[in-house]
This record gives structure tokens, sequence and C-alpha cells, in this order.
């Protein structure tokens, strides 16, 4: 036995229970078991034997955790991850102003046939020449012959589900081989679009990739359980609430934990983290296999007050006390991807721009009072008059 084993604990686990004594005295109990057995056992991680579910009734096989590809800068971190069971991956003809399809052609250059492709057309396309333009920019950017999900990017009410010249669109395009399967995004009224999915009588859509976390209201979870319940494949984006850095709780963090909750659900196939680097790649790719635990609801519990002062779940019922129609979740939305783990100041611009003068945060400024009311209690004229000071 050496004299650094007879004196005691070593300086790695020195550090593992100097972790575990700040994990105590955030959760303490039983919770405190649970991290600690796990902070004890953890050392630099090997990639998980990765884990499947059926994305509805398209039948592909996707891992649940796959690849959001929106902020990600270098396709190597997106080849690691297919190297190690990811076989979905998302990015849409918006993001980097097309630059992020082409870095995902780069990752999957000889690779097509072990990953689902999945992209989006433009917010605004809704005619036939719009549809198609968007879809050929895509397969061109690509750098591939079909896309196996195309979806209609960022629905924020029903009716847009139900546009024939759309969908005739998309059915031309499906005939000729360029896409196999049709979906939508969305990020508000999650609820209504996902009910309007189930109601279409011609079931056209086969995807939704709609917003969903532990802050999520539960009208969602019960929206996705009837379109799960429909043969809707559910995809969830939003994940983990923002992905804000806090120091509430000290050197944990509520990622793994937020993702872990979503995917506990069972009619969710799969989830989209954003994945930037090396380690986030690591972080998200570790939760596949782990169940949620006691510990992960706590850990969430002081995750939300944390952000409870900033984070907007878009649920959109504050819109409908603002007078001159803001768009008070987009442009939160857009403060989020400034200010929450994303840092990413262009696409916030990019997402606020989006808005026409009416809908963003410059019609709040001649307003006497706001009557707006959060039902989270945010306090809606603060992120107004920062989004004004930030994206303005």
């Amino acid at each position: 036995m050496t004299d650094r084993s007879r004196k005691g604990i070593g300086r790695r686990d020195f550090l593992k229970v100097g972790l575990v004594g700040t994990t105590s005295a955030l959760l303490g109990g039983r919770a405190l078991a649970e991290a600690a057995e796990s902070l004890a056992a953890t050392k630099p991680a090997p990639f998980p034997e990765p884990v499947y579910r059926t994305l509805g009734r398209t039948g592909l096989k996707v891992s649940v955790v796959s690849f959001g590809a929106m902020l990600t800068p270098e396709p190597e971190v997106i080849r690691v991850a297919l190297e190690h069971g990811v076989n979905y991956v998302d990015t849409a003809r918006k993001y980097m102003s097309g630059k992020n399809e082409e870095i995902v052609a780069r990752a999957i250059k000889g690779r097509r046939d072990k990953v689902f492709l999945a992209t989006k057309t433009l917010p605004d396309s809704k005619s036939r020449a719009d549809i198609v333009r968007d879809v050929e920019a895509s397969l061109k950017a690509l750098g591939t012959d079909h896309i196996d999900v195309i979806q209609l990017h960022n629905l924020t009410e029903r009716d847009r589900i139900f546009v024939p010249e759309t969908r005739e669109a998309l059915l031309t395009l499906k005939k000729q081989g360029k896409v196999r399967f049709f979906g939508v995004t969305t990020h508000k009224n999650q609820a209504e679009v996902l009910n309007a999915l189930v109601d279409d009588k011609d079931r056209f859509f086969d995807t939704c990739l709609v917003a969903y976390n532990f802050k999520s209201d539960p009208v969602v979870g019960e929206a996705i359980a009837r379109a799960a319940a429909a043969g809707i494949g559910i995809v969830a984006m939003k994940s983990q609430a923002g992905g804000y850095q806090t120091d509430a709780l000290g050197k944990i963090s509520p990622h793994q934990a937020a993702l872990k909750w979503v995917l506990q659900n069972p009619h969710v196939s799969n989830a989209i983290p954003g994945i930037k680097d090396m380690s986030q790649l690591r972080e998200n790719i570790a939760v596949m296999g782990m169940s949620f635990k006691y510990a992960d609801r706590r850990i969430l519990e002081r995750y939300a007050e944390a952000v409870e002062p900033f984070y907007c779940s878009f649920c959109g019922s504050c819109e409908k006390g603002c007078p001159r129609g803001v768009e008070i979740g987009t442009v939160n939305r857009a403060l989020m991807y400034a200010e929450g783990g994303y840092r990413d100041h262009a696409l916030a611009r990019a997402t606020y721009a989006e808005l026409s003068p009416s809908a963003n945060a410059a019609s709040c400024v001649d307003c006497a009072s706001c009557t707006a009311r959060c039902v989270n209690g945010l306090d809606i004229p603060v992120k107004m008059d920062r989004a004004r000071q930030l994206l303005g």
C-alpha cells in the first residue's frame, strides 16, 4: 500500500467529494445519495451505447438524443456524433443564411446512408414556387438527392397546415423522390398546431418538431400524447429551457436533467439539443440510456427558480392583452438566443428582424402602461426594453 493510500483519499477523489459537498448543500437527503453515487463513479465518460425509438408512422429508428445543428460551426462535431450512433440531424434553410446546411453536408459526406436528414423551408414560404425553391436549394447545399424529413418552419397557428398549394408542392417533391416525409415545427401555440395535425382528416404531416421542456404548459404534453397516439413522430426542441448559465447549482449542470425530463416521456421519439462543440456533445449524448431520478427533479426545481425572472415558455397568453399586437413570445425567444446558452447574437438579431416593425418591441415605446400580463410573472415591459436595447 502506498503512503498516499494510507493517508487517505487522493486529489481526484478529494475533488469529487468537494463537488458532492456542493451537491449536499443544494439538494440534501435522498437526492444527495443519488448524486453522490453518480459523481463518485464518474470518469471521463465514454460515449454510451445509442438508444433508438421509432419516429411515429415514418418507421425511422432514430437516436433518442439526436443532433440539433443550428449553432454548429464545425462539421467534425457532427461527424463524431454520427460515429457514436447519433443518426438524425436537424438543420434549416435559414440557419446561418444557408451556411449551416453546407456544414452538415461536409459532416455527412460519405455517410449519407447512415443518417436521417431533417431540414426546413423558409418561414414565409407557402406557394408552390417557394416550397420547390427552398427544397431544391437545400438539396444542393446538403449535397444529397433526398431529404428524409422536410418541415414547414415555425408554425404559430393551425391554418398554415391546410394551405393547398403548399401540400401540392410537397406531394410533387415526394413523387420525385426528393423528400420522404413531411413535418412542421412550432415554438408558439404548440398545442393548437399539434391538435390540428391530428384533426386533419388526411393526416398529411408525419412529424412535429415542438418546443417542449420541464417548463412547458401541461396542455402541450397532452397534445403531444394525442399526436403520438395518431402516429405523428414527436421531436422535441428547446429541451433545456434556454440552456441558461447559472450559479444556483454550483458546478452542477442542470442541462442533462432537463434533457432526461423530456426523454422520460414515451410519446417523444427524440430530442435535438443544439450542440456547438465536443463538450456539449458529450454532455448531451451521455443522457442516452439514463433514467430521470429524484435528484434530477430537485436539480430542475433549483434551475427553475434561477431562470424564473427571465425565461419565457412561449405560451402566447400574454399577447392577448397587447393592443398593439406585439409578438412578445418571439421577442423573448430572440432574447433567449442572445442571453441564454445559445449566446448567438446573429441568430437573435435575425429572429427579431423577422418581425414586422408593428410586431416588435418598438411598438411598446409610447404605451402609457403595459396591459399584457405573463402568467408566470415575467416583467414584460422590462423584457421589451431589453430587446430594444440589444436587438433593435
